[in-house]
């Protein structure tokens, strides 16, 4: 596949904002997030349909992918920013104009429930996306410093970004020694899984795998995990990256229940990958922003995570 980067962002370019999965309870959240964006320097344009509501949809699907369509196909918008996740990405993929996409890549953020659009257009267009902070969610309050400075980095620099580190540099864990690299895809475990068998899930051919998940007990991630090797990823992967796992325990102290740690350790400490752990990707406020379909190297001997080249031209 070709892979496809992004032009890389300039002050003074217009960002795109849609809203793909579900729409925020409190709407102020769209425009303190422009407020932001506009401060840095950059225009901003919410497409027609954000702050709409359908249950627990930002609108109907067919308002969703409009909106997706007419951010990808106005020339002037050079970045594409989702609102949040939640749900609803996952119903739109079969509706999407990939050729659209693929004629006009541009910079795309979110992560969560925005993790299924973020495998459909890699495997579909080949673009480098991003896994990054979402308007409504990161960026309309007390905006987190280490999120801002590496999401901006790595959309406006044509530099190899190279080593990352964990905030305040704190230590990735080692759960299989070796080493790797390849390309990276992966994000929300939910989400990635509700598209396999489906024309949507790239194939993971010598990748580097990333996971991350919020509020699911052990139980369920152990049945995840179970899913992902009955698939027989493991047997096509180079390396797994962990992410945050957030709320994922058992919150009824009767039940009897095997930890998180306990269910992973289960799963991986016979694999013949490497696999690294407390890579703070996720449900968190301090949050590493992933690149999409680029090449990363994993060495356990010294715990690092390196991107080796840039995600935009």
């Amino acid at each position: 596949m070709n892979i496809i980067k992004p032009a890389r962002l300039n002050k003074g370019d217009l960002i795109g904002i849609i809203s793909p999965a579900s729409s925020p309870d409190d709407l102020t959240r769209i425009e303190k997030g422009v407020c932001y964006l506009e401060k840095l320097g950059y225009r901003t344009e919410v497409a027609p349909n954000v702050g709409k509501v359908n249950g627990y949809l930002a609108g109907t699907d067919e308002e969703r992918v409009s909106d997706l369509h007419y951010m990808f196909g106005k020339k002037e918008v050079k970045a594409i920013m989702c609102v949040r996740g939640g749900y609803g990405t996952p119903r739109l993929l079969d509706k999407i104009d990939y050729n659209l996409i693929k004629k006009n890549p541009k910079i795309f953020v979110g992560y969560s429930d925005i993790t299924s659009l973020h495998l459909a257009i890699h495997k579909k267009t080949g673009l480098v996306t991003f896994a990054g902070p979402m308007l409504a969610v990161d960026f309309w309050n007390e905006v987190s410093s280490f999120t801002e400075e590496m999401f901006w980095t790595l959309i406006s620099s044509k530099k190899k970004f190279g080593k990352i580190s964990n905030p305040e540099n704190e230590k990735f864990y080692v759960l299989k020694n070796g080493k790797a690299r390849g390309q990276l895809l992966g994000g929300n475990f939910t989400h990635m899984l509700c598209i396999a068998g489906t024309p949507y899930l790239p194939s993971f051919e010598e990748k580097i795998l990333l996971l991350e998940e919020i509020g699911e007990a052990p139980y369920r991630v152990d049945r995840m995990l179970t899913h992902l090797r009955l698939l027989g990823i493991f047997e096509k992967i180079k390396a797994v990256i962990l992410g945050r796992f957030v709320d994922c325990y058992e919150s009824d102290q009767y039940k009897k229940s095997l930890t998180l740690n306990e269910v992973i350790d289960d799963h991986f400490r016979n694999v013949k990958f490497p696999v690294i752990y407390n890579f703070k990707h996720g449900h968190i406020k301090d949050n590493i922003t992933v690149p999409q379909g680029i090449n990363y190297r994993l060495d356990t001997s010294d715990h690092t995570i390196e991107i080796m080249e840039s995600a935009v031209e």
